[in-house]
């Protein structure tokens, strides 16, 4: 970064505009599926997602608001790996050929906010359904008295476990790892020749830095900028957490390679017999069911280190509409249709889309009572998530992309080339100093 400015190109990927535009005809913003001259909803989900539960919801949604408003919806797919892992999302909007409606993470929002590509929704909402929402979590998608973007949900990270791999290493639920120094003596007690112990994400992705956070915070360390949890990236705890996803590779516990789409692939991995515990969300929960219901899984609290204090990660996607693009107002009034409305329907739909579709928490006070009134957290693992897991749960930090790549480039540097965990976390908050100091835009949260 070499001013006090950051144009609105720069924080949305970087790309000129020959370079972006060039790239625009494959991103098929407007190329949705739907009436002509609908508004494109771009999102990773449907309808040729891998979840029939998903799909339906997605379909379900847009047909209900197209049957009843003048302005219809189309779904556009883009495959996960494209959206979450690739550039075309930023590189559409660069372009100024982004989606209508789009989906967001807490660590991007940053990106399109100061970019101005985000609408208000705050117009569109009454005062009761702004404050069902829980502020803690609503505050990563707000900036001031506007908000931005409506999480669907979401679920706080947690370590699985295969019954299974358990027993037939000897042991049992009272072995499951309480801290650091367990986690790694039980991976290595787990670790076959056809499995591995443990199972921690490895590509360099927002969603590896999200399942790092727990580690960091729980070891006193802390990313500069942030007022809660408040620290530093070179403070001892920063140190540790790093030395720790170190020796998970190192030693041999985990692997460098993972199956299927990512970390987060918890049939690809668990359910497969690759590893026999691995680092996810809530939402392992419904990808085991659906995609292995026979095997016998547990979950429990990410360990602590020594003298540590419990805490977790929640993260969860959200609705947003683009400022710029074709109808702002219709867009942003459809986001506050589907998720942030007090209607039955709109409470409804949030609650069936953690209880269904996608088992997360409601991050409204209305759709958990109805989830909870439904039978979701009565037992297994849904209750250990909502009644162990969540209450140590802190929100998804938003930053910068800039700052999110030297956190993810500080965790690749230890993990996978071996480099001294302590220097690498000073550079890393010199870089974060330097940046920060010269960034412009929406405060950090």
């Amino acid at each position: 970064m070499t001013s006090s400015h950051l144009s609105r190109r720069t924080m949305l990927g970087g790309l000129g505009a020959t370079a972006a535009a060039a790239a625009v005809p494959g991103c098929g913003s407007r190329k949705a599926e739907g009436p002509a001259g609908a508004l494109s909803f771009w999102q990773f989900y449907a309808p040729r997602g891998a979840s029939a539960a998903q799909n339906d919801w997605f379909d379900e949604l847009v047909t209900q608001w197209n049957e009843g408003h003048e302005t219809a919806i189309s779904l556009q797919f883009v495959p996960n790996s494209q959206y979450v892992g690739g550039p075309k999302l930023q590189t559409a909007f660069s372009a100024e050929d982004g989606p209508d409606v789009f989906v967001v993470s807490p660590g991007d929002f940053l990106r399109y906010y100061n970019g101005g590509v985000l609408q208000d929704l705050s117009p569109y909402m009454t005062r009761e359904a702004r404050e069902d929402f829980s502020p803690d979590l609503i505050a990563s998608r707000a900036v001031g008295e506007g908000i931005y973007a409506l999480p669907m949900g979401g679920g706080p990270m947690a370590m699985y476990y295969s019954v299974p791999a358990f027993e037939k290493a000897g042991l049992s639920e009272g072995d499951l790892p309480g801290t650091w120094d367990e986690l790694l003596d039980v991976a290595d007690t787990l670790t076959t020749d056809e499995q591995f112990g443990l199972v921690v994400d490895t590509s360099p992705t927002y969603y590896q830095n999200f399942t790092f956070y727990p580690f960091l915070w729980m070891a006193g360390g802390g990313l500069p900028g942030l007022e809660t949890p408040q620290g530093s990236f070179d403070s001892p705890g920063a140190v540790d957490a790093l030395t720790l996803w170190q020796e998970m590779i190192g030693s041999g516990v985990a692997p460098r390679t993972l199956l299927g789409s990512s970390g987060s692939d918890v049939v690809s991995n668990l359910g497969s017999g690759y590893c026999a515990m691995q680092n996810a969300g809530m939402w392992g929960v419904s990808a085991l069911a659906g995609g292995a219901p026979d095997l016998e899984y547990g979950v429990f609290r990410i360990p602590v280190p020594e003298g540590g204090t419990y805490v977790t990660a929640t993260g969860g996607w959200a609705f947003a509409a683009n400022a710029r693009g074709r109808d702002p107002e219709a867009a942003a009034r459809f986001c506050v249709w589907a998720l942030g409305s007090m209607s039955e329907d709109s409470v409804d739909r949030v609650a069936s889309w953690c209880v269904e579709a996608q088992s997360y928490l409601p991050y409204r006070r209305s759709a958990m009572q109805r989830a909870t009134d439904q039978g979701f957290f009565d037992d297994g693992p849904m209750r250990t998530f909502r009644d162990e897991i969540f209450p140590g749960a802190l929100g998804e930090p938003r930053m910068p992309s800039e700052m999110n790549k030297l956190i993810s480039d500080a965790i690749q540097a230890c993990q996978l080339t071996g480099k001294d965990p302590a220097e690498v976390a000073g550079e890393t908050q010199d870089a974060m100093e330097s940046l920060l100091a010269a960034y412009d835009g929406a405060p950090l949260a």
